[in-house]
């Protein structure tokens, strides 16, 4: 077997157990070679013949982790342990089933038992920095991935998780480093070319850009089952690449049977989140959990976020019917209480973004199962049975692009709450136009930023008005490169929303962003009054402006290509008066326009949960 002559060691196992049935290291090695084999159900069997043997115990646990049969894995690992309480290997993999079956807390001590064990056990020291990272210790994860390193710096893993704890902990440039480290010892790491082209996104360092891109596109086929999906939505990806990535993704998850229709008077909608907190969506979603009708619908609201004691997590929790906290569940735990619930049609508020957890949608907690809102694309996935749209983010013929059902709304697929309160406006301080972009500087390309330095030099006085962020300084330097001086790109600090939204009124005009638009952004600006230019891209995450413009009755700020883009922003800059009649045209229309009339949503929402639910 050390020669690697797997084939031959099998025979002289099976040879030894001709002679000796009852060879227990025969036995226990034969179990050994046919997982190094594949062949892992006769693996099983195998350490089955062998039930009072510690490491055939452990050994039946590998090949049940690696068949997928986690719940069984941890059984077979907690009666190794049993028999030999101090197998560090068999901890560490314990602990790795564990944090797949969503018990953080748990996996965490099952390391720190193999570590006490082994304190230099690079796995255990790898593995427990996931799960720190889902309790929010990101701190702690980093010092355990740096320990990771100086045991073995070759460790790719632990290269491309210490980068996932510094990018959680604001440190972008450093996370880019290690990115780099881990595609240095491993070049086809897919996940790794990922996460690092999303750093230099979030960065704005664009040399190299579409080469990287190029080469991700080249991976995702045959690496790219754990690559994170909501920053591939952002990389210009076509609708159908997106697609097949997302079924690549989709496919390790767990399946399960679709439970049976509960009958009962009302439709029972779950909505499950881990955004319950102040979040976009949130912002987005709590009028409509208040105006949903109770004579047709129980509506259940599902945290497994952070309670982060806001007044928007208060009101949410009071304006569902009733409101579970499942934070602390399994993702097995998770979806048997769902399923107790008898939800009728679960709603997903997350799909790939931060927090998610598909695994639970995985387990078919409710025969009817339903994307909206936080994810702009497909998943790819056969748990989820729609996807809830409009004619514009999903127009008729891009239904092939989706796994799911596309269900669209008449108006607009996103809610808003009319409660946002806007503070008061400050003075004005620029004497020129402002143009502004509030998006993410993930969102910002080389090809928008070069127009917006054109009309900055075709407009005397103007500046661009960004969030501050990890990329200000290579803005800065980005616009020197053009000819602009640093002084006219104005970086806003992060404020608390009612500010934040004031502080739209002192701008003239929102440029968006492609291929990724403004979304929860695009409606602040709309909200606050101030005009918002878009250029309609070719996916759903690129026609959400689009699509909140159309609904607010301003399609005339919707353009078809960047040419037209700079054309108009640049006529729009120029001309006050036009500009003026735009901005009288949106406050008028705040109060009457489908995309701010909460009530009228909700009813449309409830028609497609009718339609869904027969």
């Amino acid at each position: 077997m050390k020669l690697g002559r797997i084939e031959e060691a099998l025979a002289a196992c099976d040879a030894a157990l001709g002679l000796s049935p009852g060879h227990i290291d025969a036995g226990y090695n034969r179990g050994l070679i046919l997982h190094e084999l594949g062949r892992l159900d006769e693996a099983v069997t195998a350490f089955d013949r062998l039930p009072d043997h510690a490491q055939a115990r452990a050994g039946r646990g590998t090949a049940l982790y690696a068949l997928g049969r986690l719940d069984e894995a941890l059984a077979a690992y907690d009666a190794a342990l049993e028999l030999d309480p101090d197998q560090a290997l068999a901890l560490s993999n314990r602990g790795i089933v564990l944090y797949l079956l969503g018990h953080a807390e748990e996996a965490l001590a099952s390391y720190d038992s193999a570590l006490r064990l082994v304190p230099d056990h690079a796995d255990a020291l790898s593995n427990r920095g996931p799960a720190l990272c889902d309790l929010g210790r990101y701190a702690d994860a980093l010092a355990s991935y740096d320990a990771v390193i100086r045991i073995r710096p070759d460790h790719a893993q632990a290269h491309y998780n210490r980068g996932t704890a510094l990018y959680e902990l604001g440190r972008i440039d450093e996370a880019r480093a290690s990115y780099e480290a881990a595609l240095r010892l491993k070049p086809d790491y897919a996940e790794a070319a990922s996460q690092l082209l999303h750093c230099l996104q979030s960065l704005c360092l664009w040399d190299g850009l579409d080469q990287r891109r190029q080469e991700l596109l080249r991976l995702i086929p045959a690496h790219g089952e754990r690559i994170p999906q909501f920053p591939l939505l952002t990389f210009g990806l076509t609708a159908e690449q997106q697609l097949i990535a997302a079924r690549n993704f989709a496919s390790k998850l767990p399946g399960a049977p679709i439970p049976p229709r509960r009958k009962g008077p009302k439709i029972r909608v779950g909505y499950m989140s881990a955004d319950f907190r102040i979040h976009p969506t949130s912002q987005l979603i709590a009028e409509l959990i208040e105006r949903h009708g109770r004579q047709d619908f129980d509506i259940i609201g599902y945290s497994f976020g952070p309670d982060d004691g806001s007044p928007i997590r208060r009101r949410l929790a009071e304006s569902f019917d009733r409101f579970v906290d499942l934070r602390a569940a399994t993702h097995a735990g998770a979806a048997r209480t769902i399923r107790q619930d008898g939800i009728d049609i679960l709603v997903d508020l997350n799909g790939y973004t931060r927090g998610g957890r598909p695994q639970i949608l995985a387990r078919r907690p409710a025969p009817v199962q339903v994307s909206f809102l936080g994810y702009p694309g497909t998943m790819g996935a056969d748990f989820i049975d729609y996807i809830i749209a409009d004619a514009v983010c999903i127009p008729p013929g891009d239904e092939i692009f989706f796994s799911e059902t596309v269900i669209r709304l008449p108006d607009c697929y996103q809610p808003n709450d009319r409660q946002r309160e806007i503070a008061e406006t400050l003075p004005r301080e620029a004497t020129g136009f402002v143009f502004c972009c509030f998006n993410n500087s993930f969102k910002i390309t080389p090809a928008l930023f070069a127009i917006w330095m054109r009309l900055l030099a075709k407009i005397p006085g103007s500046v661009l008005w960004l969030l501050d962020g990890p990329a200000t300084e290579n803005l800065k330097r980005e616009a020197v490169k053009a000819g602009i001086g640093p002084e006219r790109l104005i970086f806003a600090p992060r404020l608390p929303l009612p500010e934040h939204l004031a502080r739209h009124r002192q701008a003239d005009l929102f440029l968006d962003t492609l291929p990724y638009n403004a979304h929860t952004t695009a409606s602040d600006a709309l909200w606050a009054g101030l005009p918002l230019l878009t250029c309609r891209g070719e996916t759903f995450a690129g026609r959400v402006a689009a699509s909140l413009l159309t609904a607010v009755g301003l399609p005339e700020l919707i353009t078809s290509s960047l040419e037209e883009y700079e054309a108009t922003a640049l006529a729009l800059a120029t001309d006050a008066a036009r500009l003026a009649g735009l901005r009288e045209k949106l406050a008028g229309n705040r109060d009457t326009a489908p995309l701010f009339d909460t009530d009228r949503f909700a009813r449309a929402l409830e028609d497609a949960y009718r339609r869904i639910a027969q």
